[in-house]
């Protein structure tokens, strides 16, 4: 295990390049994201993706794409690649590639007769910056290198259409040239390194470039992209060239040297948790004293479940509890009656999720877990914690409400308030109205962890307001989701009507802390999850023995969100799946454990290179799709590694 290799088969090979995607962030939130070999294939990809806040709360496509062409005796050669209609790629460049790695860096190797050049990629961790590094390893004369920016500036969800209100202009500054196509945005630097570049103003449209990866989902494909010009230079074996592209000027003599700063403080590759590591730190989004968690590259925001259920794998991965806390904090700040935006923030916010304020108690538990710091939890998070308990239990949301059996019930028209969310038409494809299992299941844990922590801070008050409560639902909620006829616990609960269809919601009854089942149900449970929804990539959304089993996600968004809950496979869940398997089934499990983990591994260069996907299919071939990074699908890795060496070390502390 260490670096990830990409061989000169692999990458001139299209069907296997345009197949992987790779991706590099800041912690400010600007991104870039391509195909392996630097054609885009989405209308999320580009070479310089960042926030516009003075426009939306959204990311823009600013840069698509930095062409690069070698001339050498007046011949050209086209590093770059584009798709246009009918399969038309135009140039060809990814011919010249031979190698690619990831280490300290993603490292593309072109041979191009007799050069040799390497082209390197970092983002600032300070600021919105790309810096691009190349290397002229082997020439045995000097050549001239051409870099032709492709603007866009659009938002990430839109297309670029060809237009007579783009300003086509530019402005000079050192050692490069800003350009603003439209009014409003800020300005994009381009900076090089080399004091000789020049400049040349040529403005022309690129019409009708294609992403396939938009066709295959349903949406428009194609898009408009300007060239203004285009920079050119001379270099010669030995060279090394420098670009930054930011929203904001450098000194172009300190680009190398922040460049070789982020590579002293990048880790080296040393395995597949250090992969993992460096994928869950591109989650992160900082501004002053602010931290938002994205929910997966390239088209989510941060999304308040997500944020809350990736948050406990993220920061111990990474051992960075101070993060943690500022994302707590900062979501907190948009809590309304006792819930936390599902998606948005601040104006924008939506609240239409039962669930977030339940895995945020969950999110705090792991804390408590890691640190032992319990009294200082209820100090500083009591009142918000049972600000939350009381919403639900007095039912101030008129969606969600609790019964008076102790449990909760949740209901909205036209949408769904559970993680299995997908709608169409205005109508939920999993509506599950009523008392949800996992709700229910949080619902007591959240309780029995705020009681766990006010006996030991001896809060009294909270203790009587609660107490009587907690001891009642177990018993509830046995007589309401279970039953030994099926042998596992129903979905969900409206009235007389329980649905028992097979789905991976009931795990979380086995996995956290408290729990209202007893060890025999939980092995029940367990053993059907693992009969009907275990795959080497996660847990199925639907048996496939249901009638609406949907084997693989793919077409229009449609019949994406068709599947999407219906079949499809979710790694984050394997998390609470592996979690109830250690507490069942002990020593047993490690071997489950190990080999679901290791089989990430081997499936790390097949989608988002060096990263976990958000899905995979229900099938045999369990091909992934959605996002090509996930947040909780890394963090429930990470947490699951956390898992098993704890619990070898437990052992093995016994042993002795």
């Amino acid at each position: 295990m260490g670096k990830i290799i990409f061989n000169k088969d692999e990458l001139v090979n299209l069907g296997y390049s345009l197949e992987r995607e790779i991706l590099r962030a800041s912690t400010l939130g600007s991104f870039a994201c391509t195909s392996l070999c630097f054609c885009n294939t989405r209308k999320y990809h580009g070479l310089f993706i960042a926030p516009q806040p003075q426009i939306d709360n959204e990311y823009h496509v600013i840069l698509s794409s930095l062409d690069e062409t070698i001339v050498q005796q007046d011949y050209p050669f086209n590093l770059a690649i584009h798709r246009y209609p009918n399969e038309i790629y135009s140039p060809k460049g990814h011919k010249y590639l031979t190698n690619y790695e990831i280490n300290k860096t993603g490292k593309h190797t072109y041979s191009i007769a007799n050069i040799l050049l390497t082209k390197e990629i970092i983002f600032s961790s300070k600021e919105d910056r790309l810096i691009i590094k190349y290397t002229v390893d082997k020439s045995d004369r000097p050549f001239k290198m051409q870099f032709s920016p492709f603007l866009a500036f659009r938002q990430r969800h839109k297309l670029s259409k060809a237009n007579n209100l783009a300003e086509t202009s530019y402005k000079e500054i050192e050692n490069g040239a800003s350009f603003q196509l439209y009014e409003n945005y800020q300005p994009l630097h381009i900076q090089f390194s080399d004091s000789n570049i020049k400049y040349v103003h040529n403005p022309l449209w690129y019409y009708d470039i294609e992403y396939i990866k938009e066709s295959e989902r349903g949406y428009d494909s194609r898009e408009d992209l300007l060239v203004v010009g285009y920079f050119e230079t001379e270099l010669k074996e030995g060279d090394i060239l420098f670009v930054s592209c930011a929203m904001n000027q450098i000194n172009p003599s300190q680009i190398k040297e922040l460049y070789t700063k982020e590579i002293r403080n990048t880790e080296t590759l040393t395995g597949f948790e250090s992969e993992l590591r460096r994928a869950a730190k591109m989650f992160f989004v900082r501004k002053e004293n602010k931290v938002d968690v994205l929910a997966g590259f390239p088209w989510f925001g941060r999304w308040g479940r997500d944020s809350f259920i990736s948050l406990p794998g993220l920061c111990i991965g990474l051992k960075d509890m101070k993060t943690f806390k500022l994302a707590i904090d900062t979501l907190i700040e948009d809590m309304k009656d006792g819930l936390f935006p599902n998606i948005g923030s601040g104006n924008d916010s939506a609240y239409n999720s039962v669930d977030a304020p339940m895995w945020f108690f969950w999110a705090l538990q792991q804390y408590v877990d890691y640190t032992g710091e319990s009294k200082q939890v209820w100090k500083e998070y009591k009142d918000v914690m049972q600000a939350i308990l009381q919403s639900y239990r007095e039912g101030k949301t008129e969606n969600i409400k609790m019964m008076p059996n102790g449990l909760i019930y949740a209901s909205q028209d036209n949408k769904s308030l559970t993680w299995m969310d997908a709608v169409i038409e205005n109508q939920p494809v999993t509506q599950r109205k009523g008392m949800c299992v996992e709700i229910n299941a949080l619902w007591y844990n959240a309780i029995m962890f705020c009681l766990e922590m006010a006996q030991e801070s001896n809060d009294k008050d909270f203790i009587q307001q609660w107490e009587e409560l907690s001891q009642k639902i177990p018993q509830e909620f046995k007589d309401t989701f279970w039953d030994k006829t099926y042998g596992w616990l129903a979905d969900y609960v409206d009235g007389y009507y329980k649905d028992f269809t097979v789905r991976p919601n009931m795990v979380f009854a086995t996995s956290l802390k408290y729990t209202c089942i007893s060890p025999k149900i939980c092995q029940l449970i367990l053993d059907r999850v693992e009969k009907e929804l275990l795959t080497p990539f996660g847990l199925r959304t639907l048996s496939p023995t249901n009638k609406d089993y949907k084997d693989i996600y793919f077409g229009n968004q449609q019949e994406r969100d068709i599947a999407y809950h219906q079949g499809t496979v979710w790694p984050w869940l394997l998390g609470h799946f592996i979690e109830g398997y250690l507490k069942i089934y002990k020593e047993c499990a490690i071997e489950v454990g190990e080999r679901l983990y290791e089989g990430f591994y081997r499936n790390i260069k097949n989608y988002g290179v060096g990263t976990i996907a958000e899905v995979y299919d229900g099938n045999s071939l369990h091909k992934a799709g959605g996002s090509i990074s996930q947040a909780w699908s890394v963090a429930e890795l990470l947490r699951i590694r956390y898992m098993l060496d704890k619990f070898k070390q437990s052992k093995e502390g016994g042993a002795k």
